[in-house]
């Protein structure tokens, strides 16, 4: 399966995104107010500077404490982004989550964010597809 798959498989809600300065804390509430896992950093909503997780902020709030909540989410975001094209196979992300020990990844034509995925986004894909081999090769072995 592909990326372009599952991004089409997702609300056409675009990809929500932050703006450099803003703080740790309303990160925080947005995560936690939209449920979702990690946000995008751009300036313009296009260009990804940044990724920031709810994972990022636990290990922040871990080592210095609160303090880290006043200040900028661009002190705490990761900035060598590691991307998926929409042409990109499911089993490609999931080495790169892997091999690189994230759970979200931006989706990019060129430069510009089309999307954005999660593990769970791509395990569900996966899922599916092992499902419907399963299905075709159960409908072969009964003559189907």
């Amino acid at each position: 399966m592909l990326v372009s798959q599952i991004l089409k498989s997702k609300p056409g809600e675009g990809v929500f995104t932050v703006k450099p300065g803003t703080t740790v804390a309303q990160v925080a509430a947005v995560l936690s107010e939209r449920r979702f896992g990690a946000v995008i950093v751009s300036a313009d909503g296009k260009i990804a500077l940044g990724i920031v997780s709810e994972r990022d902020i636990v290990r922040e709030l871990g080592k210095r404490g609160s303090v880290c909540l006043s200040e900028p989410v661009d002190n705490i975001m990761t900035t060598k982004l590691v991307t998926a094209t929409r042409e990109e196979s499911t089993d490609s992300v999931l080495q790169k989550m892997t091999d690189g020990r994230f759970r979200h990844m931006p989706v990019v034509e060129g430069q510009e964010m089309v999307g954005i995925i999660s593990i769970g986004d791509v395990v569900k894909a996966r899922l599916m597809e092992l499902a419907a081999e399963k299905d075709a090769l159960e409908g072969m072995i009964k003559g189907f």
